[in-house]
């Protein structure tokens, strides 16, 4: 049986830029403090508390002063940053540049609506860290819509201005923009129809693995997909290997893998989401390699 990762697999650039500064600051200090987990991932979760690592919440953080705490690379939204002026915290901002990007274009977009009442609707996870981030960008009047039926929030008479978390899968960005526009047209057949600005803020670096992960998954017998179980855009990127390869398994590590789904296995593909690290894709060929040698 063969075994391959797929090189496209791994840390995004903003996740790697936010562990590499998490680990340079805690060469200087025992611990440090991060306001949520720092990667959607338990198991580098776990190696980087090892070293010092502390994850507190937003009520924990309230408690604080006179120290460092690290923002991730989801991004905070603005009263993060005024009370960590109130209690004397240092911030390490690690948020990714590509959502603080998109903070900016949203609270500009919110911005500019008012004189019109438009409404800024955000294609994302409700409670994601990203999209608490994107929220607080509008005094949180943003409307967040995750499937169909949030649709109703929207007010099809007035301007919409839609954007989307960087994570998210572009299909489904694409098929919630088209619900919009019929809902819009539906709604003002008697009148002219309200402005609708569609803003694909989708990372390339995500939605780039979408293509290439569909090409990888019809090259193996058997996909397994290793990510954190609260990583959406894990969940994205796994429905992708699953349209593709009905073989395909969903894991977090390699105490996961079960050995009959590779008995009639001759080739094996391992991938993962943008908050997977190689070094755990790499536990799991060994485990998937273990059942090998065991069947042999």
């Amino acid at each position: 049986m063969n075994v391959t990762i797929d090189k496209n697999s791994g840390y995004c650039f903003g996740v790697e830029f936010a562990i590499q500064m998490a680990e340079d600051e805690m060469e200087h200090a025992p611990e440090l403090y991060c306001l949520g987990d720092i990667v959607h991932n338990g198991m580098e979760v776990q190696r980087l508390y090892a070293k010092g690592l502390r994850i507190i919440d937003r009520e924990q953080l309230k408690q604080l002063h006179d120290c460092k705490v690290l923002i991730r690379a989801h991004g905070e939204p603005p009263e993060t940053y005024q009370l960590a002026l109130e209690n004397n915290i240092e911030l390490i901002d690690a948020s990714c540049p590509v959502v603080l990007k998109l903070q900016n274009r949203v609270k500009h977009a919110f911005d500019s609506i008012q004189k019109d009442a438009g409404q800024i609707v955000i294609y994302g996870q409700v409670g994601h860290a990203e999209v608490i981030g994107l929220t607080g960008q509008t005094g949180d009047e943003a409307i967040i819509v995750t499937v169909e039926e949030d649709l109703e929030k929207i007010d099809f008479t007035r301007p919409v201005t839609l954007f989307s978390q960087t994570t998210k899968s572009t299909k489904g960005f694409y098929h919630i923009k088209a619900l919009i526009e019929e809902r819009i047209r539906q709604a003002n057949q008697d009148s002219t129809l309200p402005a609708f600005d569609a803003n694909d803020s989708i990372c390339r670096q995500v939605s780039n693995r979408e293509p290439q992960l569909a090409r990888f998954s019809t090259e193996h017998d058997v996909i397994v997909f290793v990510s954190g179980k609260k990583s959406s855009n894990g969940k994205a990127l796994y429905s992708v290997c699953k349209q593709n390869n009905p073989n395909s398994y969903f894991v977090e590590n390699e105490q996961e893998l079960q050995k009959e789904w590779f008995e009639q296995a001759e080739s094996v593909g391992i991938c993962g989401a943008t908050s997977t690290p190689m070094w755990l894709m790499q536990q799991v060929s060994d485990g998937i390699y273990a059942f090998n040698t065991e069947v042999v």
